[in-house]
């Protein structure tokens, strides 16, 4: 085991009594003082001192290992492209690409007018900087870049702390000049209406809920401040997102938390109604002008456990819809009522429908049969074809597509073998029946100093749980490897959310493949990986099934020879990040080391808190413990960080990020408080907060190669593994 160095005292964080009281079940929690009150401020001296104690901690221990980590993050630079760039694209008036400058962060998008073949020419001019915008910044996201149909309007949406509030600005791409038009506490969404001078974006509230639609005018209330209300969710449990359909013609406005959905639909062809509708309506208390609500239509009113989305092309609507099964069904509609909706696609037990984008003709699904991604071209009538595939364990969707009118559909490829890949395929429909053709592959991620799939092997296991469920296994690993040598193993989950993990390939990854790592996959029950059941089988009540089976396939691993007693890493972020928490409360002894990014451990407190964000729309996903005692004590009975013992701990590393809206800092920092107060043995724990980022770490892509990099020197230490050569 890794142990920490006995030279240095790692930082003690102060207790501080502290107690709650529900359902008649009182719990200690002496490290609470970490959650500043003022959040999402966060100034509290003393919290900011027990901060940067930690990181100070890291930098000092991981100060020897710096020569190797800097290597190591040269060797995973040195896979990527330094001047790698997009696919070009068509959209509206112009042609669009983006590519990095050597040397450069971010990205640098460009532009021209539209032409014929957008890969054939070199003149292009420069549309968007990010790498100029981001200067001066630690941290720098683009949310979305936007321009107006006239072409004449760029209107952009960043995120300059990793909050995830973004602002909005505006540029005349005819003159140059920046206008007056700022909008700030933003989700960073956007969609244009058909005028060009109207556009639609979501207001985040002081607590980051993304809660009313507004539209902005140009050239008038530069700021936001009196832009009329399209819509507002009243429910704290409903997040809003938007959309403009495939067609261009239609808002979609999504409210919506984890399994219940209601979408509302306002044309983009009449913004007069905007403006009409601003004069004359009253105002509410804050004074800010409602849009008279008899101009949005409903698709389907909300009912509990109904999840539905809506686009919309030439032949009308398109719907993916749960109501008939809860794999989902692709309906077609002339009319966006659900009274009109006309099944063509049905779900089952084998067959899951992730996604479905609307083309004038056709429309494209993304599904999955007996758990292997799948794209489906679906015409109106029923009649339905599949793109072929020909690697046995993949990932495969929809990627850019930006013309409902676009002879062919862009997919995104990927295996843990195959480096991404862009794919073209052309689409016809003869006679009524959609048929696909050849693909054309217009890029594959090259990797610079060189890959050689033949050197890599890939495998899917099925392991069978401790109630006789079957849970998938990915693993990749070097040709050379062999079972029963003893070589050490990385194991990665997630399970949550009904976000399945895709075996997808990663060029870092290969440093722990070539220093003889073998890389496996968790997809345990909670993800999506074998449809809806699988989701539905790893939440509430049943959540502990997730992490049991994360236990159960390490153990099995261990058993099968894949991985040596005791030879075995894990990770996770977020929801992962609890998921390492619970299974290290289980079964510590089983790893050799663990890293806990983001880390959703602190579950009962988090979700007893309803002024938090994110508390009211997890409670489908977790339960609500404030009224429900049942599930008050199934989150307690599992809580990482409440059910933390006196115990020995494998070595672990703790990420957190001070801005993070989604995962707070106080989440990791707790956790860490208590672990180093709880555990017994003498093995090193560290935690790192990034104090200028969010739930996603570092923005730029070299500082986020160079986390990976700090990550993998852990790991290695943990095994005992040497360098490369």
């Amino acid at each position: 085991m890794l142990k920490a160095p006995k030279n240095l005292t790692p930082p003690v964080a102060p207790t501080k009594p502290h107690s709650f009281t529900h359902h008649g079940d009182t719990v200690s929690d002496p490290y609470f003082w970490l959650k500043d009150p003022g959040y999402p401020e966060v100034t509290d001296k003393a919290i900011l001192g027990y901060l940067k104690a930690e990181n100070d901690y890291y930098e000092t221990v991981t100060k020897p290992d710096k020569p190797q980590t800097d290597a190591l993050f040269e060797e995973i630079k040195g896979r990527m492209r330094e001047d790698d760039e997009g696919v070009p694209y068509q959209h509206g008036l112009y042609d669009f690409r983006w590519a990095f400058t050597p040397g450069k962060q971010y990205r640098t998008w460009y532009y021209r007018p539209r032409t014929d073949d957008p890969f054939i020419g070199d003149k292009w001019d420069v549309l968007f900087d990010e790498n100029t915008a981001a200067n001066g910044l630690e941290y720098f996201k683009l949310g979305i870049i936007a321009i107006s149909p006239d072409g004449r309007f760029m209107a952009t949406s960043a995120d300059t702390n990793g909050s995830e509030r973004y602002t909005i600005t505006v540029k005349d791409l005819q003159t140059g000049e920046m206008l007056p038009d700022t909008l700030t506490e933003v989700s960073g969404e956007l969609v244009w209406a058909h005028d060009s001078q109207t556009f639609f974006y979501v207001k985040v509230s002081k607590e980051w809920r993304p809660y009313q639609v507004r539209a902005h005018i140009l050239g008038t209330h530069a700021s936001g401040a009196d832009d009329p209300i399209i819509y507002e969710e009243t429910s704290p449990s409903f997040f809003i997102h938007i959309h403009g359909t495939s067609s261009e013609d239609y808002l979609v406005i999504r409210a919506a938390d984890h399994v219940t959905a209601e979408n509302h639909i306002l044309d983009l062809k009449n913004p007069n109604l905007i403006q009409k509708n601003t004069g004359l309506v009253q105002k509410n208390a804050s004074s800010v002008p409602i849009f008279d609500s008899k101009n949005l239509i409903c698709a389907s009113p909300r009912r509990e456990n109904h999840d539905y989305s809506v686009d919309h092309a030439g032949n009308g609507f398109v719907i993916r819809s749960n109501k008939n099964h809860m794999n989902y069904g692709v309906f077609f509609a002339k009319n966006v009522l659900e009274e009109s909706w006309l099944e063509q696609l049905s779900g089952d037990e084998t067959r899951y429908i992730r996604g479905v984008e609307a083309f004038d003709t056709f429309a494209a699904v993304e599904d999955r049969i007996d758990g292997l991604d799948q794209i489906t071209l679906l015409s109106p009538d029923g009649s339905a074809c599949q793109i072929p595939m020909n690697e046995a364990v993949y990932e495969i969707g929809l990627a850019n597509n930006t013309e409902a009118s676009q002879s062919f559909i862009r997919l995104g490829f990927s295996s843990l073998l195959t480096p991404p890949t862009v794919l073209d395929v052309p689409v016809s429909l003869g006679s009524g029946k959609v048929s696909s053709g050849e693909a054309i592959v217009r890029k594959i991620q090259k990797i610079p100093s060189g890959y050689d799939r033949s050197n890599y092997r890939s495998e899917r296991l099925m392991v069978t749980a401790r109630d006789g469920a079957l849970v998938p296994v990915s693993l990749v690993y070097r040709a050379d490897w062999n079972k029963k040598s003893s070589a050490p193993m990385h194991l990665y989950g997630y399970g949550a959310y009904g976000l399945g993990m895709s075996p997808s390939f990663s060029a870092p990854r290969l440093s722990l493949l070539n220093r003889g790592f073998i890389y496996a996959i968790a997809h345990v029950r909670g993800g999506d990986e074998l449809g809806k059941g699988w989701y539905e089988s790893g939440k509430l009540a049943a959540r502990t099934n997730s992490f049991n089976d994360f236990v159960d396939v390490a153990k099995s691993l261990v058993g099968q020879g894949y991985a040596a007693d005791g030879g075995i890493s894990i990770s996770g972020g977020s929801a992962g990040g609890k998921l390492m928490g619970a299974v290290l409360n289980q079964a510590p002894d089983l790893f050799n080391g663990a890293v806990l990014h983001v880390p959703f451990v602190d579950v009962l407190n988090t979700m007893l808190d309803a002024d938090l964000p994110l508390t009211p729309l997890e409670w489908p996903e977790w339960g609500n413990p404030i009224e429900d005692a049942g599930a008050y004590q199934t989150i307690k009975g599992y809580c990482p960080y409440t059910n933390m013992e006196a115990k020995a701990y494998p070595p672990m590393l703790v990420t957190g990020g001070l801005n993070d809206p989604r995962v707070t800092y106080w989440e990791p920092a707790k956790w860490t408080a208590k672990a180093r107060a709880l555990k017994t043995d003498d093995n090193l724990l560290m935690m790192k907060i990034n104090m200028g980022a969010g739930h996603g770490g570092k923005s730029g892509r070299f500082e986020r190669y160079y986390e990976v990099a700090e990550e993998y020197m852990f790991l290695l230490n943990c095994s005992k593994v040497g360098s490369d050569d």
